[in-house]
């Protein structure tokens, strides 16, 4: 017994010795940071400028800052690798794990697929002190993919490796630019770590960039996130657009929204999901009443856009088990049922692609 804490201990203390002496860092954004919806913001890890484009509410301008979505693609030999960061505004809540809201989602390539790796974050005590992803491995040369927090502000994020070691971009092997504005459910609230949203497994297992613009109760349709869309150069659009708004606001907002993002993105498919069933609606007769109206609303209007509008369509995912046991808090799936979601919609998803050229 004596034996097993003495190599425990000897195996804390040569991570800690690392930590401290032997490290070189990195800038992320000095390497290559995929599934940025716009490009050019004063902070490289803000999704969108909230100097340039005005009308966001203080929880908006808040998020819209957060990299949720955003990942690092470097290659490095080194054996180890770790991170630093400096934080601005962070996330607090009991629905999301900390190693989603403030942490990092590592995977490595492995036999031409994305492996995961190692996931991690500092306690809030600790910010700005290095944090150790993963030790131990081999020397040959990785290509790695590291998913920045969700739910929190970043003025830095640098990359650690051992000193002697190399590290350089990684070319993107994620084809085309897909944006994809919605709800807590895109913003990826209740995962457990930061690259298990909807979006990024659908972006791991089909090889297509996806730009995610979630924004955790707020994605309603909004003329001025309408204004951040136009100005988006992306090949195809997709909207988690029925999450949020009620019934009222769903038939008020739908068209306008949908004739000024056509009039931006002339032959562009514009592809809508329905919201998902909320398990909160199972007992309590207020939920499920508005979450019907609501998803009744969406499927009728849906049904005439398609047939008003060219290029538009929809597409009804499913983030539930014949159990009904995916939810976390009876709004949000655990991780299980945003892997549900992204299988729900990945063939009907390609399938519209496939018309425009985007495979």
């Amino acid at each position: 017994m004596k034996r097993i804490f003495l190599i425990i201990a000897l195996s804390v203390s040569a991570t800690a010795a690392i930590a401290q002496d032997h490290w070189q860092f990195t800038e992320a954004s000095d390497l290559n940071i995929i599934g940025k919806i716009l490009d050019g913001t004063p902070n490289p890890y803000h999704r969108v400028d909230t100097v340039k484009y005005k009308g966001f509410t203080n929880s908006e301008n808040i998020q819209v800052r957060c990299p949720a979505g955003l990942a690092v693609l470097f290659k490095t030999d080194s054996d180890a690798i770790s991170v630093k960061t400096e934080y601005g505004w962070e996330y607090k809540a009991l629905n999301t794990m900390p190693l989603s809201y403030r942490g990092y989602d590592l995977y490595i390539k492995k036999d031409g697929k994305w492996l995961w790796a190692s996931s991690a974050a500092a306690k809030p005590e600790k910010s700005g002190e290095h944090l150790v992803l993963i030790s131990n491995m081999d020397n040959s040369e990785k290509e790695c993919m590291l998913y920045l927090p969700i739910y929190c502000e970043i003025h830095s994020a640098k990359i650690g490796v051992l000193h002697g070691s190399e590290i350089a971009p990684l070319e993107s092997p994620f084809r085309h630019r897909i944006a994809i504005f919605g709800s807590s459910y895109t913003h990826g609230i209740s995962t457990s770590r930061a690259g298990m949203s909807y979006p990024m497994q659908l972006m791991r297992h089909t090889g297509l960039q996806f730009l995610s613009l979630g924004c955790s109760g707020n994605c309603k349709m909004q003329p001025y996130f309408a204004d951040v869309l136009c100005d988006v150069k992306a090949d195809a659009f997709v909207f988690d657009a029925f999450s949020n708004p009620d019934a009222e606001m769903i038939e008020e907002r739908l068209f306008p929204f949908i004739e000024k993002l056509q009039a931006a993105h002339p032959g562009k498919p514009l592809i809508f999901l329905q919201t998902i069933y909320r398990e909160k609606r199972n007992f309590d007769k207020h939920v499920d009443k508005f979450e019907h109206e609501k998803q009744e609303t969406a499927a009728r209007l849906m049904k005439e856009a398609t047939a008003k509008y060219k290029d538009v369509y929809f597409i009804i995912p499913d983030a539930s088990d014949k159990l009904h046991e995916t939810s976390v808090d009876g709004i949000h799936p655990g991780d299980h049922g945003y892997t549900l979601w992204a299988r729900s919609i990945e063939k009907p998803l390609l399938k519209i692609l496939k018309k425009y050229g985007i495979r």
